[in-house]
Formats: structure tokens, sequence, C-alpha cells
């Protein structure tokens, strides 16, 4: 999934260098009440500060209908 955003500044220093990443592996994000091999995290960082600016899965469907 490519996931664009509007944000161009870190909130926390100012900084307008921002960088992608993402968890995957062992530190996917599971539904609670399924069985899922999961959805990878990805995040939006300042590469300047280090700041997490959004965090978000990048499969999100695997997760409805779990509330």
């Amino acid at each position: 999934m490519t996931y664009s955003t509007r944000v161009t500044e870190c909130p926390k220093c100012g900084g307008n260098e921002l960088g992608k990443g993402k968890h995957s592996g062992y530190a996917a994000m599971s539904p609670e009440s399924k069985m899922s091999f999961g959805s990878n995290i990805e995040y939006i960082i300042c590469t300047d500060c280090g700041f997490i600016i959004e965090s978000y899965v990048s499969k999100p469907a695997k997760f409805k209908g779990t509330l």
C-alpha cells in the first residue's frame, strides 16, 4: 500500500526532512479477535530528531469486524 501524507514538517523540531520506515515480522500488528498474520506497521519519521509523526498499518482491511 502506498500511503500519501500531507505532513511536511515535524511538529517537534520543525525539521522538513521526513522518511518512511516499517516494523515487520514479529512486530506486525495482529487483530485481537481473529487468526491472522496481521499487517506491517509503517511510520512517517523525522530524520532530524527521530520523532514518529504518524503510524499506521499497511493492510487495514484485516482489522474489519474486530470490534
